[in-house]
């Protein structure tokens, strides 16, 4: 038998059928909670959560997307929206295989390019968002943007932005020999 790929039999589950394992050590920070909130509330789920079916307790399993799962779970708009229900990608493995696969969806998600986001952030510029904008969109606080603004030159960037005068050079009486 051919294999195929479990996101090609993605399932509409009740949330209320849906439980966390007892085994992920991945935690994320209320900053990127809240951007996840925003990003499923834009986009809708873009992933399925990666369930376990366990038969006897007809109950689906997390092994990936906890947090997509908490963001349903703890925001009622998003609920509604969905009806209640979570889009599940089911994979039949064991608890040591499934222990693995969580450990290796959360290790392979990786880390942003800090130039590549000094870039996208500076193209946002050019574009004409705000830093409020990019802040909300792209869940950063102003210190990082202001840090991946200097990366990539800040003159550019501050170009549009008005400053006071807090002082003026004294006027040289004298020439240079």
């Amino acid at each position: 038998m051919e294999f195929k790929s479990p996101v090609y039999h993605v399932i509409p589950v009740p949330i209320e059928k849906v439980e966390p394992n007892t085994y992920n050590p991945n935690a994320v920070a209320p900053p990127e909670m809240r951007l996840l909130y925003d990003s499923i509330k834009a986009d809708g789920y873009t992933m399925p959560i990666v369930c376990y079916y366990d038969k006897e307790h007809d109950k689906y399993i997390i092994v990936d997307g906890f947090h997509r799962y908490r963001v349903m779970l703890e925001n009622e708009d998003i609920y509604e929206r969905e009806h209640g229900m979570l889009p599940v990608s089911v994979i039949d493995k064991n608890l040591d295989q499934r222990m693995a696969s969580t450990i290796r969806h959360n290790r392979a998600r990786g880390t942003h390019n800090v130039n590549l986001m000094s870039n996208i952030v500076k193209e946002l510029q050019e574009f004409g968002r705000s830093d409020a904008w990019i802040s909300k969109h792209l869940g950063m606080d102003k210190d990082e943007i202001l840090r991946l603004k200097q990366i990539t030159g800040l003159a550019g960037l501050f170009k549009d932005v008005k400053f006071g005068r807090a002082w003026r050079p004294a006027e040289e009486d004298s020439q240079e020999e």
